[in-house]
């Protein structure tokens, strides 16, 4: 067991304090429509595409800003667009919503996107390109993994 003062001593304020702003940022572009305006831009920008086609782009996108920012906030901005974006194509937006939480949780070619990446780069002394030089083939290998099984188990 534990005593209710180590639980409260190993709480990560700053990430959880991340979480919370994050959350905010998505309810206000969610109450401001910026979510559903954003949606209806991508969707229009995609000019047809199918469905299929649509979600790669989002686990690729997804995939791509975990490596700068936070994979809380990158899953937590993301989610609402998609959603916006499934309902615009008249798709269950499951599959988008997990394509974004799968992707948000694939930060390898940087240190920046995940706080072990930046724990291990520095303890290890490891150059920014190592990182990427192991995480590109493993990030494009999910992103086409994700890309192909996702719809098996959550059809769009």
């Amino acid at each position: 067991c534990i005593r209710a003062d180590e639980a409260y001593k190993s709480i990560e304020w700053p990430i959880l304090m991340l979480i919370f702003g994050m959350l905010a940022i998505s309810i206000a572009m969610h109450n401001s429509g910026l979510d559903k305006l954003l949606a209806t831009q991508l969707v229009a920008l995609g000019g047809g595409l199918s469905p299929w086609i649509l979600l790669s782009l989002v686990i690729l996108i997804t995939s791509i800003a975990t490596e700068f920012l936070s994979n809380n906030a990158v899953a937590v901005l993301f989610t609402p667009v998609v959603i916006g974006i499934a309902q615009q194509l008249g798709v269950d937006p499951r599959p988008f919503v997990v394509g974004v939480m799968f992707a948000a949780s694939c930060s390898f070619a940087t240190p920046i996107g995940y706080q072990t990446n930046t724990l291990v780069y520095s303890a290890g002394n490891y150059r920014f390109s190592d990182f990427a030089r192991m995480g590109v083939p493993m990030n494009i290998i999910t992103w086409l993994l994700m890309s192909c099984l996702i719809p098996l188990f959550w059809p769009l």
